[in-house]
Formats: structure tokens, C-alpha cells, sequence
């Protein structure tokens, strides 16, 4: 899915592009796409686009008369930038925007079909669709802390949940806490001030170093890479291999749709966290530190 960095790319890429420019029309693909009813599509053509903005994981054309765009991009939906008037791609697209200059192209490769579309009218409509986080690279460490412990989760859930800080998923969570030096599985009322105020400053390193790398990456062009997995990243999407910080092999546990990703060594003190389906399946089997592995 992408997150925070990813969406911030996409919409520096964007407002070059279409900000003081004319959207002559939104061409819907899949029906199941748009989740609103008014306004409808034909509603916003012909306005000019006034700013992108990014609202928790969704990516915001603003346009003239207080109409706004709010897409959302779920885990496989991804945003392409073509000719004026291109060809909605025939089996994964969804979506597209036609500008004066081009055309941003809204596609997702998975059958289950997640991406959603939302056209409001107002700031209040726009509000609505504000799950409430605050945003992790402008809170200070107070706001922080208390966003962080208003709930007692897993730190891993806590920072992925929208409710409580935007923008910040599966991914660049899995390399915060490999920053951080925390275990995904501490509980948030067990954290002491020294480790929150390790997790603030992981939070907003990690933030920020993403956002630079792929602003230097993309240059002036469009940000066509943009995936969860990346080869640079320390732990997320590399069970198996080296952690860059200790050698040790990184560390999964399995999930629903998502796997989370740690190293044993740097972040749990060599103790290897549950697996709830394969810990289960080998019982008294299952190694519980790393040494067991070797």
C-alpha cells in the first residue's frame, strides 16, 4: 500500500502537473470505483485544479467551487501519468483524469478490487473522510505520546492505525521499529519515555529519509516504482536475509493479507515472536530464540 513518502511523491509529481490546469474529465472504468453519489463526475469537469493535498493514505484533488477528488489507493492500486486523453489500460484500470496536458491513469493489479474514489463538496465533506490521525512528521513529541498511548495496542498497530497517526502502514512501520530498537509486539502501556521519544525520532527519520530518497529518484519525472518492497529497506520485505545493522536473518510473522517483518537480534533480544498459525502447527517444535535457528 503505499504510504506516507510514496503518497507524497505522487503528489509533488501531480501538482507539477496539474495545478492551474483544467480537468476536462473523469472517465470511470469500473463502476464499483466511485463511492459517493453527488457530486457526480461531470460535476467537476471543466474546473481548474487548484492544490493536491493528502488526507491519511489518500491523495486529494482540490478544484475550483470547493470540489475536491479524494483517491485512495488501498494495497494494489497505483497512479500513472500519460498522454492527453490515453486508453484506460484494459485489465487493470479503474480509472481516469483528463487534464489539459495529460492524463493520470488509475490502475490496481488484484482481482479484489479495494481503490476507492470519493467526490465531495466542502471542506465538511471533506473532513468526513478524515480518520482522525495526527501526522507523524509534524507532531511534537507531547502530541506524539499521547496519540501513542490513548489505546493500549501492539506498537506495531498503533502506528499503522489510521485513527491514531496518518499516512503510516505495514511497510515503513516494520522499518521505524527496526530504528527504534523496539519490538513490534510491545504493548504501548508498556513503553518507558525514553523508548517513546526513540519511536518519535525513529518516526520522523525514517519519514523523512524515504521522502528524500524518492523525491531523488523520481527527479522531475513520475514516480512509476512505487512499491512496498524496496531493496534499500532494512528489514520490511526481507525475511530470511541480513539484517544491515547486526547479520542476523530478519524475522516474519504472518497475518491476514500482511506479513511484519523484524530482526530478532537488534529488536527482541534474540526471542522470536509467535507465529499464530505455524507456532501453533509445530507447538513445543516452535524455536523460541534465535540460537534455536542454527
Amino acid at each position: 500500500m503505499p504510504e506516507l513518502p510514496d503518497l507524497t511523491v505522487y503528489g509533488e509529481a501531480l501538482e507539477r502537473r496539474a495545478v492551474g490546469r483544467r480537468l476536462e474529465a473523469i472517465r470511470l472504468a469500473s463502476p464499483f470505483l466511485l463511492r459517493t453519489v453527488r457530486p457526480p463526475p461531470e460535476a467537476l469537469a471543466g474546473k481548474t485544479v487548484t492544490g493536491i493535498r493528502r488526507i491519511g493514505k489518500r491523495l486529494v484533488l482540490a478544484l475550483e467551487e470547493d470540489l475536491f477528488a479524494a483517491i485512495h489507493l488501498m494495497i494494489a492500486g497505483r497512479l500513472r501519468w500519460g498522454a492527453r486523453g490515453a486508453r484506460i489500460p484494459a485489465r487493470l484500470g479503474l480509472a481516469a483524469f483528463d487534464l489539459e496536458v495529460g492524463t493520470l491513469l488509475l490502475t490496481e493489479a488484484s482481482a479484489k478490487k479495494r481503490a476507492s474514489l470519493h467526490l465531495v463538496e466542502g471542506e465538511a465533506g471533506l473532513r468526513d473522510l478524515d480518520r482522525g490521525g495526527i501526522e507523524p512528521l509534524d507532531a511534537p513529541l507531547p502530541a506524539f505520546r499521547q496519540a501513542l498511548t490513548r489505546e493500549v495496542h501492539t506498537v506495531k498497530r498503533a502506528l499503522t492505525d489510521p485513527r491514531l497517526f496518518a499516512g503510516i502502514g505495514n511497510a515503513y512501520s516494520d522499518e521505524i521499529l527496526h530504528r527504534a530498537r523496539l519490538s513490534p509486539a510491545r504493548r504501548t502501556d508498556q513503553l518507558g519515555d525514553d523508548e517513546i521519544a526513540a519511536l518519535h525520532a525513529a518516526v520522523r527519520r525514517v519519514l523523512r529519509e524515504w521522502i528524500d530518497r524518492l523525491r531523488e529518484q523520481t527527479g522531475n519525472g513520475w514516480p512509476d516504482k512505487v512499491t512496498a518492497f524496496r531493496e534499500e529497506m532494512a528489514v520490511h520485505g526481507r525475511f530470511g536475509r541480513p539484517c544491515p545493522d547486526c547479520g542476523a536473518p530478519v524475522q516474519r510473522i504472518r497475518y491476514a493479507d500482511n506479513e511484519c517483518n523484524y530482526c530478532a537480534r537488534c529488536q527482541t533480544g534474540g526471542r522470536l515472536l509467535a507465529d499464530r498459525g505455524l507456532s501453533r502447527l509445530l507447538g513445543k517444535d516452535w524455536p523460541r530464540r534465535l540460537e534455536d535457528l542454527e
